[in-house]
């Protein structure tokens, strides 16, 4: 499928399940009085909220400036900020957020930085990031404090699914971190698949390119694994970006005057919807995310208050990330995208002075 094809699949995707979330958000629903009890909410919890997502995607900055510059690349934190907010839109976008990490690449590699390297980042990025969903879905399961366990009782099936898949995803993404050569061997078996399949001869044409390419990756690989420090860093920084945004849900919470719960508890119920349907299929997890929300807010929200919560948390944890992320996405585009074009114009102008 091409690049131009897949972007159209992709947004007809998201717009379908979009539509389809809508309708079953606010099928049978008053309307007018929902319009009524949203009107209550305080609008600072709000604005507050939103500063916490856009800190939840800089958080991701700060680790791949961090991780950029120990292992010796010459990035601007600037740039790496872009690279957040690019992976961030793809990933809101695209099914089971694959989009994300290829957009970012694609970004990294304009900037003239060392594949493997951004390759290493990424996945390491992406095995914390979903290492804090593990331990916090493996803690409430194992500990099961009250009244979290109590209020996940509707959804304990979707809970013990994400743990599962979370737990499968994080052991598959750290043998290929800490054992090179197996992801080296795997890629070479894909190209050989694929010189059978399509009788091309991709190994002999890129054999020498991954063998180069695997040894600036084992390099990486060979620190992180000498200097865990770095991660236990990263993985303390990542628990932080994971807070900020399950604690817009409280926030929201709060501002409609709702008291039933404290931060603890709603924070951790948020966190536990996150891991359910983290793995899921779907854009940002849609649809499934506002249901589980529904099975246990309705504890703790009343009714009348369930919707309007519901409504305004996942606006500023998608909607308001989704918006921000496409216009700083264009702005990558500009800054990095088109620099090669600059750099080419600004030359050839020179030359004929």
């Amino acid at each position: 499928m091409s690049g131009v094809k897949k972007n159209i699949f992709n947004g007809a995707f998201l717009l379908l399940v979009l539509l389809i979330t809508l309708y079953s958000v606010f099928h049978g629903e008053n309307l007018s009085e929902l319009l009524i009890y949203l009107k209550q909410g305080d609008l600072r919890y709000w604005l507050l909220g939103a500063v916490f997502v856009v800190g939840f995607i800089e958080s991701e900055s700060v680790i791949i400036y961090y991780m950029m510059k120990v292992l010796g690349e010459n990035v601007k934190l600037t740039h790496c900020f872009l690279y957040s907010f690019v992976g961030f839109f793809f990933s809101l976008i695209t099914p089971s957020a694959t989009g994300g990490q290829p957009a970012q690449l694609y970004f990294m590699k304009k900037d003239k930085l060392s594949l493997p390297t951004s390759t290493m980042v990424l996945l390491i990025v992406t095995i914390t990031y979903k290492l804090v969903l593990v331990v916090l879905g493996l803690l409430v399961m194992i500990l099961r404090p009250e009244p979290v366990w109590e209020l996940l009782k509707p959804i304990y099936g979707w809970c013990y699914l994400g743990i599962f898949l979370n737990v499968v995803c994080v052991f598959g993404m750290l043998i290929l971190v800490f054992h090179p050569t197996l992801a080296s061997n795997i890629v070479l078996f894909c190209l050989r698949l694929f010189d059978r399949i399509f009788k091309k001869d991709m190994e002999k044409k890129y054999g020498g390119r991954l063998e180069r390419a695997m040894e600036k990756y084992r390099y990486a690989a060979e620190f992180f694994y000498k200097n865990i420090k770095v991660i236990v860093n990263v993985f303390l920084i990542t628990c932080v970006q994971r807070l900020l945004l399950f604690a817009v849900t409280y926030l929201v919470y709060r501002s409609f005057s709702l008291n039933l719960a404290g931060a603890g508890v709603v924070i951790t119920l948020q966190g536990m919807i996150s891991v359910a349907v983290d793995m899921l299929p779907l854009p940002g997890g849609l649809g499934i995310s506002e249901k589980l929300f529904k099975d246990i807010f309705l504890q703790i929200c009343t009714k009348k208050y369930t919707l309007p919560v519901m409504i305004v948390s996942r606006g500023l944890s998608f909607y308001v990330q989704l918006g921000i992320s496409a216009v700083m996405t264009v702005v990558a585009y500009l800054r990095i995208g088109s620099a090669d074009k600059i750099l080419s114009l600004k030359w050839l102008y020179f030359r004929k002075k």
